[in-house]
């Protein structure tokens, strides 16, 4: 498509075409209902070869870079920094928006495939890996971030039903 085009026309194309698919996954991310970011739905769920999360610490060392990164916080968003609450509510929001997240850069990662298609080569690998390494680590840090929620969600489950028990054979 955009082969026999001069290389500032690529360019502008490209800039373009990024800046409106990102665009157009950002609000459709905004608007889609929360339970299209369900974390019990099949996309969002533990696969085998994560390890339970530990598949991003072995292989990725996510935890060395994936504060070094750039985030966006919404107004009244959740920061990855910190956990400002042990609720359950809390913990399922948080959890909720890192399948937001998760979805959102996934999205953008296939515009990669699209800028690839259309420009010609190498300037096709160049845009799409630009693409991908503004998006992929961002998915990435989301599911780790739900592997480590998940943890703290079932820490305070079992505490909850702990402290409940202990409160009930003190009744008796």
């Amino acid at each position: 498509m955009l082969k026999d085009t001069n290389p500032l026309n690529i360019l502008l194309w490209n800039i373009v075409l990024t800046a409106c698919w990102h665009v157009v996954v950002f609000i459709a991310c905004v608007r889609l209902p929360k339970e299209v970011f369900d974390s019990r739905r099949k996309r969002y769920q533990p696969m085998n070869w994560e390890k339970g999360g530990r598949w991003y610490k072995d292989h990725l060392k996510i935890q060395l870079w994936k504060d070094k990164v750039p985030q966006f916080i919404a107004k009244d968003g959740f920061s990855k920094s910190h956990i400002t609450s042990l609720s359950l509510e809390y913990l399922d929001e948080f959890i909720m928006e890192t399948c937001r997240g998760e979805w959102m850069h996934f999205s953008n990662c296939f515009c990669a495939l699209v800028v690839f298609l259309i420009n010609p080569f190498p300037v096709n690998i160049i845009f799409a890996c630009m693409i991908l390494l503004g998006n992929l680590p961002f998915a990435l840090i989301q599911r780790y971030n739900r592997f480590r929620l998940n943890t703290v969600r079932r820490k305070l489950i079992r505490d909850m039903r702990q402290s409940s028990t202990e409160h009930a054979a003190v009744s008796s």
